[in-house]
């Protein structure tokens, strides 16, 4: 099963095979999507060992959302020892969000 994750919206996508789901987490997608994917592979009567390839959307986009996404597939691709690819179908050992721009990151008050 291939499994396909955007987090670069408010709006997260996820694919698995051609079957769609969006769904948005707001503010606890670091918290809620692990269990997200978890219970859309078990509506599909799969389980993680059944993912044998996973693509994402590297970016541009949220920065959080990027971040969160890309540790998500790192972990999966890395323990399932499966192929990762970006959106571009380019494989990765470990996918580097792609930000679009630099970080936006304010200077301490102190």
């Amino acid at each position: 099963m291939k499994l396909y994750l955007d987090t670069s919206t408010p709006e997260t996508i996820l694919k698995l095979n051609e079957k769609e789901y969006k769904y948005v987490f707001a503010n606890d997608l670091a918290e809620k999507l692990l269990e997200y994917i978890k219970n859309k592979l078990e509506e599909n009567h799969k389980t993680w060992q059944d993912i044998t390839e996973i693509t994402f959307m590297s970016g541009p986009g949220s920065f959080t959302g990027l971040r969160i996404g890309a540790t998500i597939v790192n972990t999966l691709a890395h323990e399932l020892n499966i192929p990762l690819k970006d959106h571009h179908g380019k494989t990765h050992k470990i996918i580097v969000p792609e930000y679009g721009h630099p970080a936006n990151i304010s200077k301490p008050r102190k």
